[in-house]
């Protein structure tokens, strides 16, 4: 097996093993009675398949346009064959060295998404609702799932303050992160609020948190000496039905000052139980974006943020503009966004991370050759 650029053959061949591997055990009977651990093993299989396929078809190229340069001597149509198929070997060879960059570990995991609102009192919380029915509406076309875990309404119908699970159905190895990370920073809209009696246009803010939810086993240990633990009366939306008894839970950790509730579920146990999930994934969060910062602060992305205090995007409604600030994305389509048909930016976003981590590709490939 030819060595690709980025990537070795051992690397190529330990990946094909692991793929035959990973289809050996998925069809053994008691791996499916884990339905977290058969939801794992699929979604590497699945990311697994496009290198394993490309790696084929560059295997089966390269003989053949062996066979034909040395045919080529006796028979002129060779050559011309041969010719093409060195075209063809380059254009597998480059896919599979775009395949061999390193992915985002977490992409297959759904995520948590919080929305606060910011600067602007109540404009800021009906814009931060406006957020919430853009990726529900977004979620809704992909086939995804969008549940409330707590959420502070505001007296106009929007939001200070909600937090949601969205989840993928399947084990695609593009899940809910792959999508929804670069939505993390301050969202910044301009418009005409509904409280302006002058029809004067005000800029307002909500902020947006999203990470990766995480198996238990993958997350960080919690103490329950550093928790505070308070129960409430549900109410709201995910509160109808349960808004009799104090069922809501909020948890304090009291170390970093993150606070998670949940008050969806229809107990008390239940609810803390999804809190201290969610509390995990955002400790182990945190952690990995500590230790990504230490380890490489120059090289952090600047497609997809972690800073909330960083201005990522506006959303102008006179001009019906949306402006993604990270990449210069600029559309005219923002009614059609705020309805959900986020494919547009986002793909925008996804190329560009995906043109970086080429580069950085490039860099420590170039850097392993100077010490050689």
């Amino acid at each position: 097996m030819t060595q690709v650029a980025g990537g070795s053959a051992h690397s190529v061949r330990a990946l094909v093993e692991e793929h035959a591997g990973l289809e050996a055990r998925l069809a053994e009977p008691e791996v499916h009675a884990d339905q977290a651990l058969a939801r794992r093993l699929g979604r590497r299989y699945a990311e697994l398949a496009p290198i394993v396929a490309t790696a084929g078809e560059l295997e089966r190229a390269e003989a053949d346009l062996a066979d034909a340069r040395e045919l080529a001597d006796e028979d002129p149509a060779f050559a011309a064959e041969a010719r093409t198929l060195e075209g063809t070997v380059a254009t597998l060879s480059e896919r599979l060295r775009e395949l061999l960059i390193p992915r985002d570990p977490a992409d297959a995991n759904d995520v948590v998404v919080e929305v606060k609102s910011g600067e602007g009192g109540e404009e800021s919380a009906l814009f931060a609702g406006d957020l919430l029915r853009m990726y529900s509406r977004y979620a809704e076309r992909r086939g995804w799932k969008v549940e409330v875990l707590s959420g502070t309404e505001s007296d106009l119908g929007g939001f200070k303050d909600v937090t949601v699970t969205v989840t993928a159905p399947g084990s695609e190895p593009d899940g809910v992160w792959a999508w929804l990370k670069y939505e993390g920073g301050v969202h910044r809209v301009q418009r005409v609020p509904v409280t302006e009696s002058q029809g004067r246009i005000h800029t307002s803010a909500a902020g947006v948190l999203v990470y990766p939810e995480k198996d238990v086993a993958e997350t960080v240990d919690v103490d329950e000496k550093d928790l505070r633990i308070d129960v409430f009366r549900s109410s709201g939306k995910g509160g109808q039905g349960v808004n009799t008894t104090d069922s809501a839970v909020r948890i304090t950790h009291l170390p970093t000052g993150i606070v998670v509730s949940c008050q969806n579920e229809r107990s008390q146990l239940q609810n803390k139980a999804r809190a201290m999930e969610v509390l995990r994934s955002r400790l182990q969060a945190l952690a990995d974006e500590k230790q990504a910062a230490e380890a490489s602060a120059d090289r952090r992305s600047q497609v997809r943020t972690v800073d909330r205090s960083e201005r990522v995007r506006t959303y102008n409604f006179p001009e019906n503009r949306i402006s993604d600030h990270r990449i210069g994305y600029k559309s005219y389509d923002l009614d059609r966004v705020l309805d959900g048909e986020l494919d547009g930016v986002l793909n925008a976003l996804r190329a560009a991370d995906r043109e970086e981590r080429l580069a950085e590709a490039a860099q420590d490939a170039g850097q392993e050759g100077g010490v050689r």
